[in-house]
């Protein structure tokens, strides 16, 4: 099978791209490496540093012609889409038309998409599902919406196949302490350089964290359904921010110290996402507790 993951050498991608080469695909990866790390990338892979805009982008799709694409790069950063909101809508909205014209002409199996709870905003619910009414509340949720609708009109409108893959609150190794849902590493890179913590808030917003690899194998299985589908990609279980320094404390050798500081501008109080549609389109579930994927989290770090 042959691939392009965008976004390959970031957190998530890089994940991806490991497990495609694992089971013998031919995997190219477009990154720009604005948050990506040419490091991370598996030496097995093509490597392609091009802006995801650029027209670049169309002439080596239509050259590789992929069966499929698995689109992961986006400007994940909540406080950058507040400051920037113009470079967050080229990245994450101009990016994904610019991939999308390049399936139109080469005849992609399948889109994959990585989207976000964040479409979502604040609720007031305490589970969330597919039909619940997004309605985001940052500059980043707004971009990734309306990258979903595009890629939904590209399917009506020219037979693009597709899934789009809403994200919970994605962790594990490799995440740096920038970007979309990363208290954890963030923790943990104080926890190493001897550092406090900063709760924003009260400490009581909760989140559905998910274990990368979780992310990965549910990315793959969309590969093996022909469903036309948005679907959470989750573990449907919340912790709040207290909760998860208590999990970290359990294997931190020495006190953790944290203060508390104001809301953050753009934060989603509550976060809980239903993964029952996931688990029967994608026949994925979730395999990791999030005990066993902050332990393999930490080590990293260490």
């Amino acid at each position: 099978m042959k691939v392009i993951v965008t976004g390959g050498a970031g957190f998530i991608g890089s994940h991806l791209v490991d497990a495609l080469i694992d089971k013998g695909d031919c995997v190219h990866v477009i990154d720009n490496l604005s948050s990506g790390k040419l490091r991370d990338v598996n030496p097995a892979a093509k490597f392609h540093e091009i802006e995801l805009t650029s027209q670049k982008v169309i002439d080596l799709i239509v050259k590789v012609k992929p069966d499929y694409i698995f689109h992961l790069a986006a400007q994940a950063d909540v406080s950058k889409s507040t400051a920037f909101p113009a470079e967050d809508l080229r990245a994450n909205v101009a990016g994904t038309v610019n991939l999308l014209e390049a399936c139109r002409v080469s005849g992609v199996k399948k889109f994959i998409f990585s989207s976000t709870s964040a479409i979502y905003g604040n609720t007031g619910g305490e589970m969330i599902n597919e039909e619940t009414i997004a309605s985001p509340i940052s500059f980043y949720g707004l971009s990734k919406l309306t990258a979903e609708y595009y890629i939904k009109l590209f399917h009506d409108s020219f037979s693009i196949p597709y899934t789009i893959l809403r994200y919970g609150n994605v962790y594990g190794p490799r995440q740096t302490s920038k970007g979309e849902g990363g208290v954890i590493a963030v923790f943990l890179e104080k926890l190493k350089n001897n550092e406090k913590l900063k709760v924003n808030g009260d400490g009581l917003q909760t989140r559905d964290f998910i274990y990368v690899g979780d992310v990965v194998t549910a990315n793959i299985a969309a590969c093996q359904t022909e469903v036309n589908a948005t679907v959470q990609v989750s573990t449907g279980c919340t912790t709040t921010i207290l909760q998860l320094i208590d999990l970290i404390q359990q294997i931190h050798p020495v006190p953790i110290e944290y203060y508390h500081t104001n809301d953050r501008f753009g934060d989603i109080k509550h976060s809980c996402l239903d993964n029952r549609l996931a688990m029967k389109t994608l026949n994925w579930k979730p395999a990791h507790e999030i005990e066993e994927g902050i332990r393999k989290t930490y080590q990293s770090f260490h």
